[in-house]
């Protein structure tokens, strides 16, 4: 190797900052340092060997097999730019990742019962802050979605929210630059760019705020600049609080929004490209669980269709 893997890992990521999303440079980042780098730093060599070995080490260190892939992405994104910029030759391997299976987090969804009370007290006490929460009760948006939301974005003619923007807090550790900022961009994949119809209900409140605010402010913030996510969620947390909801987290509204879609009928495409998700297997996984009587249903049915 004529330059080491932190000599070319160091060049990679300054490369690598022109080209990517400030969320996901701050998570390339966070890898390198933390993990990726440390290890690497005192290898002579690189091999097959070298990184079945990383893996196994973060695998015992219990990492999940997600955050080791992830990890991995970054390690074959450098060694590909080392073999670029002639670092050294193209190195090939063939790793094996943990066999232990990730258990899915049960998804948090609000009752209907408490759906109801939170839709009821939003609707009668009308602000800004509380049309963001109605939002993303009544439409499935992200967290960072409705706080990079603007007046302009709401077509009230159309009665459509137009999702075109994204709001992160993120933490950006390069060097001795350490420091949090707010990161305005374009939503997590392609399909998330889209444009999401509001009920008529909703759109009555929203038309009373909008009398009074500029088309170029943020609807929860109704300022200039948007409202950081941690103080939707804050403000969220304590709603819930204080209407004696259980605590669930604020993605539980976008889980419960879907849940109810689904339960209301509505065709599984249309209610995947709602929610912005890449795949309407994504959809599926989540949100659509036969329980018993349906499976039991369904074998009925083919049963009598052989008769």
């Amino acid at each position: 190797m004529t330059q080491s893997f932190n000599e070319v890992a160091l060049i990679w990521k300054a490369e690598k900052r022109k080209w990517v999303k400030d969320a996901t440079y701050a998570t390339y980042l966070q890898h390198l340092k933390n993990h990726i780098l440390p290890y690497f730093a005192s290898l002579p060599k690189i091999g097959e060997e070298q990184i079945q070995g990383f893996i196994d080490l973060k695998a015992a260190e219990g990492k999940s097999p997600k955050s080791i892939r992830d990890m991995m992405l970054v390690i074959k994104m450098i060694l590909r730019y080392g073999e670029k910029i002639q670092a050294w030759p193209r190195i090939e391997f063939e790793v094996h990742y943990p066999a232990k299976a990730e258990l899915s987090p049960q998804l948090q969804v609000l009752s209907l019962r408490h759906q109801k009370q939170l839709l009821n007290y939003l609707m009668d006490s009308l602000s800004y802050r509380n049309a963001g929460i109605l939002i993303c009760l009544l439409g499935g948006l992200r967290i960072g979605e409705v706080s990079g939301l603007q007046w302009k974005d709401i077509d009230m003619d159309a009665g459509i929210i137009r999702v075109r923007k994204t709001v992160q807090r993120i933490y950006l550790a390069d060097g001795n630059d350490h420091r949090y900022f707010l990161s305005i961009g374009t939503p997590k994949t392609a399909t998330s760019v889209r444009d999401i119809p509001i009920p008529h209900e909703l759109m009555t409140r929203l038309k009373t705020l909008r009398k009074t605010a500029d088309p170029e402010h943020f609807v929860v913030s109704n300022e200039a600049m948007p409202m950081e996510p941690r103080r939707i969620r804050n403000y969220y947390t304590h709603l819930l609080r204080q209407l004696g909801i259980p605590p669930l987290r604020f993605h539980a509204m976008r889980h419960s929004f879907a849940t109810r879609c689904i339960e209301s009928g509505c065709e599984i495409k249309t209610v995947s490209a709602i929610l912005g998700h890449a795949s309407i297997s994504t959809t599926l996984d989540l949100y659509v669980h036969p329980g018993l009587d349906e499976k039991k249903k369904a074998i009925e049915r083919m049963a009598r269709s052989l008769r």
